[in-house]
């Protein structure tokens, strides 16, 4: 195990005390080490729930024979960023996360990583670090959140924020109004309802085969949520003993997946941003041609918010991310995933429970032109 380089052998008699000092014994000693890479906050509402999902993990962690060991990350929510210097640090903050993820892994040897994740550039940054660092990981997303409601209407941060504002400035809603959308449009833990970065991002991982299956929309504050973190604190010790480190699992083939997925859904373009980030820190090169290549042959089948009319919510019960793969499944590439079962597999699996949220190809119109011509 990569931990023995801290616990085995005369030389490391100083090692062993200080984790000795931690309340480890000498049985637990001999077990893989395992970060759990946190990104809990009180700042951020797609992130408030993570201690929950930490507990789960660390129980699935000794449930599968390993010892977890929580290490805190730092993230910045783009929405309360947005509008003022703050914004200048968002992106900034992803490099910032990679190098925090790889620094305490490789300062303490560990066995491998669960990243506890959720929201804009915090995901991303946590896939770079897995990319570099190569080891066994797993990605462990918070989930989105619920719908808000406002007079039996179904609310989203974006079009009842942002948008509200806009028309409280034309004269179209008054002010009591504005302040019933401001107080209702988020109505609790997760990230924002519709395919914005964080929950675009998140499918993506998923489809990427770094998520367990759901992880991509299983909704904040489930059961279903707590239930693959506890899966996935449970699996990585699996995947040490297999030796399936992150780079095994993030191939070419991978990446092209996530960009089908990501054409598919109608997903943010800050996509082209941050999968060419984590190839690069995979040693895979992702031109944009590539983006425009997949974007000309892949019918858009859902009609998610911003963009569209359907929730984060609905395509999860709609049957999800692999629900979505399966209707381009003569497209998909095969590639293993952290499950232990292949792409290919999981999506032969998958069954769709709503053929108007997530369309028949035959259904669906091509897109003419990728995100990245402007």
């Amino acid at each position: 195990m990569r931990s023995d380089r801290i616990k085995k052998g005369l030389e490391r008699v100083p090692h062993r005390a200080l984790l000795y000092a931690t309340g480890l014994d000498k049985k637990r000693m001999g077990k893989p080490f395992i970060g759990i890479a946190s990104a809990f906050t009180d700042l951020i509402p797609g992130h408030t729930h993570l201690r929950l999902l930490e507990r789960s993990v660390e129980q699935g962690i000794c449930a599968g024979g390993g010892v977890p060991f929580v290490f805190g990350i730092p993230g910045v929510c783009d929405g309360i960023a947005m509008g003022h210097e703050g914004m200048k640090y968002s992106l900034a903050s992803r490099e910032l996360i990679a190098d925090m993820v790889e620094t305490v892994a490789m300062a303490h040897a560990l066995d491998g990583v669960i990243c506890l994740t959720n929201c804009d550039k915090i995901t991303p940054g946590m896939l770079m670090a897995v990319a570099r660092l190569d080891i066994p990981a797993i990605v462990v997303t918070g989930g989105p959140m619920l719908s808000g409601r406002y007079k039996m209407r179904r609310l989203s941060f974006v079009n009842d924020t942002f948008e509200a504002l806009a028309r409280f400035k034309k004269g179209d809603i008054g002010e009591k109004e504005l302040e019933q959308l401001e107080c209702k449009a988020c109505p609790g833990p997760g990230s924002c309802q519709g395919l914005y970065t964080a929950n675009t991002m998140n499918c993506l991982t998923e489809a990427m085969g770094m998520s367990l299956t759901g992880g991509g929309t299983a909704l904040a504050m489930s059961a279903d949520r707590q239930r693959i973190a506890f899966e996935s604190g449970e699996r990585i010790v699996g995947l040490i003993k297999e030796n399936v480190t992150s780079r095994k699992i993030l191939t070419k083939a991978a990446f092209e997946n996530a960009i089908m997925l990501d054409m598919a859904l109608g997903g943010s373009s800050n996509t082209v941003l941050h999968l060419t980030a984590i190839a690069n820190e995979a040693g895979i090169e992702l031109p944009l041609e590539l983006f425009d290549k997949i974007s000309k042959s892949t019918p858009h089948i859902c009609d998610i918010l911003p963009g569209g009319k359907y929730y984060l919510e609905d395509l999860d019960f709609a049957g999800g991310v692999t629900a979505a793969l399966s209707r381009l499944k003569d497209r998909i590439k095969d590639n293993p995933t952290v499950n232990g079962v292949s792409i290919k597999k999981i999506v032969d699996a998958a069954v769709v429970n709503d053929d108007e949220i997530i369309r028949t190809t035959s259904r669906a119109q091509r897109r003419r032109h990728c995100c990245v011509e402007g």
